[in-house]
């Protein structure tokens, strides 16, 4: 595993982290585990950028841990899809970064339902990241409810300028975009601390993407216990 950066692959390292020595997925999974995490979010990077279809690293965290996993490989056709969920994936995870056509939205929302699901809306620097061919609206409020017309119920708003950057979460947009769509929202990059899960949850937010406040010990799983987020 490595240590996601602002969206700049190139320079991404291992990872590093006070809550496990292993870079291996399952020992990260099981750490997890143990400190009482029912659910986690995986972007495999390989499958992402080779369209990998060997899913056997997240079939063996998912028979090993029981964690309920939320998995980007990239998907952007309905077999591939299926292949994952039958990795034992509880949800799909469908970025706009690598999205070709939003028809794959609404056929994916049809074949597994909206609680299978989650919408990865993918920004950098204010604007949605989309292949260059992709066949809808890139306007960030838009597509969201485009994809909301299909039947789709969850987003995670990915920031990856953010990303591990201990920068501080947008929260205008999120407070701008929860109301307009009427969406379960997930937050992505930024998370600094325990006052900004606070503030999310205030706001409404179902869930936030944590990994690296909690690999660096900015957030603790004493502090998340206590606050009843675990």
């Amino acid at each position: 595993m490595v240590h996601a950066v602002k969206g700049r692959r190139s320079q991404y390292k291992p990872l590093e982290s006070i809550l496990t020595k292993s870079t291996d997925p399952l020992s990260v999974a099981e750490a997890f585990k143990l400190l009482g995490f029912s659910e986690i979010y995986i972007a495999d990077l390989d499958s992402i950028i080779d369209c990998r279809d060997d899913f056997g690293q997240i079939r063996q965290v998912t028979e090993k841990t029981g964690l309920s996993l939320l998995v980007d490989v990239g998907v952007t056709g309905i077999e591939r899809a299926h292949r994952l969920m039958d990795s034992g994936v509880q949800k799909i995870v469908i970025g706009t970064e690598t999205l070709k056509s939003k028809a794959f939205v609404a056929e994916a929302l049809q074949h597994f339902g909206s609680g299978h699901v989650l919408i990865s809306l993918d920004l950098k620097d204010g604007k949605v990241l989309t292949q260059p061919d992709f066949n809808g609206p890139t306007e960030p409020m838009q597509l969201l409810k485009e994809f909301r017309t299909f039947g789709a119920s969850q987003v995670i708003v990915l920031d990856l300028s953010r990303v591990g950057s201990g920068e501080g979460v947008d929260f205008a947009f999120i407070e701008e975009t929860i109301p307009e769509t009427g969406m379960n929202f997930y937050v992505g990059g930024g998370v600094r601390n325990l006052n900004d899960l606070k503030r999310l949850q205030s706001l409404g937010v179902a869930g936030a993407l944590i990994s690296t406040s909690l690999h660096n010990g900015k957030i603790s799983h004493a502090e998340l216990k206590r606050e009843g987020f675990l």
